[in-house]
């Protein structure tokens, strides 16, 4: 009896240590295996497109109000906007006529600014979710015409232009209208800075805004054209 009563409190330490040692091992292995997956998941979410290399891709998935495009990095304005996933809205801008995504910002120091305005070479484009707003072609048929002269002018072969009458909320404008190809685009007159020309349209859940000169429909059909080619490309195979 006094051998075990020496013995035991040394071997229930022994063991005890045994059994917490045994526990520690799973809680290790599971800290390990959650690392590991941590890293795995972080690995296959992290963004795949960089400034260059032959193998990164040049366009990123992006979900406006549901509806998918796919969009040039280069031609992502702001950086901020420069990911993939679900977004409220994107702002982007294309070299015209080409629609190429540009490489860069347009550097003006004090050595080469000009006295005169530099010409705009971009067509610019805003994607925003709709959340069931009015439609463009609805605003078009039931709202403008309510602010519009009766009268009509036609500036070129198969364009339409009717001006804003002067007391209503798009005074300053006027609105230019085709139908082939199709067109309608609000644009402000020239004054002390270019009028400039709002054409929209409306793809899925999501609202396509197409800003460009006024003096570009003077080749409304180029535009129109454009904008066409845009919207087909930004879509791609889901269109």
């Amino acid at each position: 009896m006094t051998v075990f009563s020496a013995t035991s409190p040394r071997s229930s330490r022994t063991g005890a240590k045994t059994r917490r040692g045994a526990h520690l091992v799973p809680l290790a292995l599971t800290g390990v295996f959650a690392a590991g997956a941590v890293a795995l998941v972080a690995y296959l979410l992290w963004p795949t497109w960089s400034t260059g290399g032959a193998d990164t891709p040049d366009k990123l998935p992006v979900s406006v109000g549901g509806t998918l495009f796919n969009l040039p990095i280069p031609a992502i304005r702001m950086k901020i906007q420069r990911h993939s996933g679900p977004q409220e809205r994107i702002d982007l801008d294309f070299l015209y006529p080409s629609l190429e995504a540009p490489n860069g910002p347009r550097h003006v120091t004090a050595d080469t600014v000009d006295t005169a305005m530099q010409p705009i070479d971009r067509i610019f484009l805003s994607i925003a979710a709709h959340h069931d707003a009015l439609a463009p072609e609805q605003r078009t048929a039931t709202i403008y015409p309510r602010y519009l002269e009766l009268s009509a002018t036609a500036p070129d072969d198969g364009l339409t232009m009717r001006a804003f009458r002067s007391d209503t909320p798009y005074g300053s404008e006027d609105l230019y209208s085709a139908s082939s190809p199709a067109l309608t685009a609000r644009c402000t007159r020239d004054a002390a800075t270019p009028g400039m020309c709002l054409s929209e349209r409306r793809v899925g859940a999501a609202d396509l805004t197409f800003r460009f000169p006024r003096s570009w429909l003077s080749q409304w059909r180029d535009v129109a054209d454009a904008m066409d080619r845009l919207t087909a490309q930004l879509r791609g195979p889901h269109g």
